[in-house]
């Protein structure tokens, strides 16, 4: 799979792009490359990449978050460090952009300097199961939404159709044609489709690009187990 020194992952609320953020940063290190994830989604505080900030620690991935990720602070604040990774060609990073437009215009003040770069991949994250990307035309109105706020055109398309802890291997085929439509309409690959790493004994050979996922606990079960 190829990569570039900037990915972005933007997509609709519940897409999973903050899971699947996670596991391609971890890809990447796998590759033996230095690798730092920013979480710039100020906006859905109950799937956080500082949930697995010891993990990636361990791992050598470094992590950039706002200072009020996990805190009931509910304040817009975008994290200063993330200028720096933007700006730094010696570190591949990977962003993850909080949902819909309101999440992406985060994403303006960082546009300038990744578009004079030119070395950035920028993947719409769609999981056909949420209520408002159920359609292709629902789905490219919210394409169309997050691109203008952000001021970035993506790229390729991710293909994350699940049904969180319920997803059968059914499941992911049957999406398959639904972002192939996706594909074909606007032009965009389709980067990868991912699903859970007990799934993919069964989609292996049959699914084009499938991309393996460890899925992160959300932010209540972690709490829940302290």
């Amino acid at each position: 799979m190829n990569y570039k020194r900037v990915t972005l992952f933007a997509g609709h609320y519940g897409s999973g792009k903050t899971n699947i953020a996670l596991n391609y940063a971890r890809w990447l290190r796998r590759q033996k490359l230095p690798v730092t994830i920013a979480d710039l989604d100020i906006v859905n505080p109950y799937f956080r990449t500082k949930d697995s900030e010891a993990a990636l620690a361990e791992e050598g991935i470094g992590l950039i978050v706002s200072e009020f990720a996990n805190s009931n602070v509910d304040l817009p604040a975008m994290p200063k460090e993330a200028y720096g990774l933007v700006n730094d060609p010696s570190v591949y990073a990977v962003l993850d952009i909080g949902g819909d437009d309101r999440g992406a215009l985060a994403l303006g003040r960082y546009t300038p300097a990744i578009k004079e770069e030119g070395n950035y991949e920028m993947l719409f994250v769609v999981n056909r199961s949420r209520p408002l990307t159920r359609t292709v035309a629902d789905t490219l109105e919210v394409m169309g939404e997050i691109e203008e706020a952000s001021g970035i055109p993506f790229t390729a398309i991710v293909n994350n159709t699940n049904l969180g802890l319920q997803t059968t291997a059914a499941d992911v085929l049957a999406s398959l044609p639904y972002a192939q439509e996706l594909s074909q309409i606007t032009g965009l690959p389709i980067k990868m489709t991912c699903a859970a790493e007990q799934l993919c004994p069964e989609l292996s050979g049959i699914v084009p690009d499938l991309f393996p996922l460890s899925i992160q606990k959300l932010y209540y079960m972690i709490n829940s187990e302290v």
